[in-house]
């Protein structure tokens, strides 16, 4: 007799069914896992061996076989554990095997018999209700699996002795609620900073329309105070992209208690990061910061200080919108839909162009320095500004300056009508303008006479590529909905072509 329990393997956010069968069969006594495992599911044996014996389950002194089909995908995580001992319990006559059939299961199992959490248990929810099932999980987890769906059956036990009392009916386990986490800790208020207006400025128009925003200037300039206010200035998530930046999560193991949240990711590697921790990859092939940021900011300070490999393997996720991890025997595929905002010194003194100060290597500094990053890299960022150092009296006596609150209901007008207008067109995945595609973009920012004239001489005399044609278009359209136009404007273009020009600090880059 083969006993059958459902769980998942993950193929980046999705959760492919796998089969575990168990037969105990004649035989040298002893546990064998076969089906492509990991070194996590081959030691799961001795884990599933000691919760077994710690619920009062003594394994037969014969030959288990634990096969994970399909043989040819290979299996990875802790999270088979569980639904192996659910096999054994069923293989043994302890649990009804026609009710497992009704279920997917997924859990770590600790020595004691108690269910630990895992990663993935929202995609698994998601796919379990797919295929019209239930789903078994750890009960740390049950408040993040009860978001796939009300009216599947969802058990969170604690312990394998929790789960035999369920199907015996000597104790009901209640169904988990969703839980939305609620952030104490207000977000950093545009308020604090002073001075900066054109940086203020243009924060605004990359927060209305998702635009990608390099920010330049000396030391304590206020880069990276400006870019740590961008998620005061968004709207809260929509409950499908919340969805998909909690199913992220949650393949990458941070979701805390099982909680979502409506807040925006801001995520700011350290430029230490490497390849694989930027775009994912890695033995399991995770998700990287790249794709944790999904529908969020991803933030980059001191640009140049990231290796050049690293930066320009964001070229394709900031173009496409998605990471594909190839490896010789499977894809992986993580959606990477992120607004990057990155801050840079002129150069590595940080004074190179500054009024009064001169770089101690001269020119050769700041060209060096800007040279690490590749033309094709800065030709996807929509917007590049210069951020000059405050002096004391920008800091002494200076007037309030607005609050995110009141820039943030401006951004809000904004994206609403972003959202209006793409849907009167019939589109359903795109929510602001940084995300069209060149078709999509000149139908919607289709310039008026005078502004056709100034973009086509500027194209001209600054040489523009094809994508950053399009990118100025797409902020001027930003622009004109902060204006609230119907059309793009002359205004509207010289203001999108002032932040595309590369200032004086970029020069030696572009």
């Amino acid at each position: 007799m083969v006993a059958h329990v459902t769980t998942v393997a993950f193929q980046g956010i999705e959760a492919v069914p796998v089969d575990v069968q168990i037969q105990i069969a004649p035989g040298f006594p002893g546990i064998v896992i076969v089906g492509l495992p990991d070194k996590a599911v081959a030691e799961s044996r001795e884990r599933v061996r000691a919760a077994l014996h710690a619920s009062g389950l003594a394994l037969p002194p014969k030959r288990i076989i634990v096969n994970l089909a399909p043989a040819d995908l290979p299996k990875e995580g802790s999270h088979y554990d569980l639904p192996i001992a659910l096999g054994l319990m069923a293989a043994l006559g302890v649990l009804p095997g026609d009710q497992l059939a009704d279920f997917v299961a997924l859990g770590e199992l600790a020595l004691d018999g108690t269910i630990a959490s895992v990663a993935g248990v929202l995609p698994a929810a998601i796919g379990a209700n797919a295929i019209g099932r239930g789903l078994i999980c750890p009960s740390a987890c049950g408040p993040e699996a009860a978001w796939a769906g009300g009216g599947m059956e969802i058990l969170a036990p604690r312990s394998l002795i929790a789960i035999a009392n369920h199907f015996k009916g000597t104790q009901v386990l209640s169904r988990p609620e969703p839980a939305l986490k609620r952030d104490g800790a207000a977000l950093a208020d545009l308020a604090d900073v002073r001075g900066q207006e054109s940086a203020r400025r243009a924060l605004e128009i990359a927060a209305a329309g998702g635009h990608n925003l390099l920010m330049a200037g000396p030391p304590g300039a206020g880069k990276s105070m400006l870019a740590s206010r961008l998620p005061s200035l968004l709207p809260p998530l929509s409950p499908k992209e919340l969805l998909e930046v909690a199913m992220i999560a949650s393949i990458g193991g941070e979701l805390a208690g099982g909680k979502l949240t409506d807040r925006r990711p801001f995520r700011a590697p350290h430029h230490s990061a490497s390849m694989a921790a930027m775009v994912g990859g890695g033995l399991r092939a995770r998700p990287g910061e790249a794709s944790l940021a999904h529908h969020g900011v991803l933030f980059l300070d001191e640009l140049p200080e990231f290796t050049p490999q690293v930066l320009d393997s964001l070229r394709q996720p900031l173009e496409a919108g998605e990471v594909m991890i190839a490896r010789a025997n499977h894809r992986v595929r993580y959606p990477s839909r992120f607004q990057l905002v990155a801050a840079m010194n002129p150069c590595r003194c940080g004074m190179a162009g500054e009024p009064g100060m001169s770089c101690k290597r001269g020119p050769r500094c700041a060209a060096d320095y800007q040279a690490r990053l590749s033309g094709p890299f800065l030709d996807r960022i929509d917007m590049r500004i210069d951020v000059p150092a405050v002096t004391a009296s920008d800091l002494i006596g200076a007037t309030p300056s607005e609050s995110s609150a009141v820039v943030a209901e401006r951004v809000a007008a904004a994206r609403a009508l972003q959202a209006e207008r793409f849907e009167a067109l019939g589109i359903d995945d795109i929510r602001t303008n940084a995300q069209c595609g060149s078709a999509l973009v000149e139908t919607i920012a289709t310039p008026d006479k005078a502004g056709a004239k100034l973009l086509a001489e500027a194209a001209e005399a600054l040489r523009l590529s094809a994508r950053g044609y399009h990118r100025v278009l797409k902020v001027a359209r930003t622009i004109a909905d902060l204006d609230g136009a119907e059309t793009v404007g002359r205004p509207h273009l010289a203001e999108a072509l002032r932040y595309r020009i590369a200032g004086d600090r970029l020069l030696a880059a572009a």
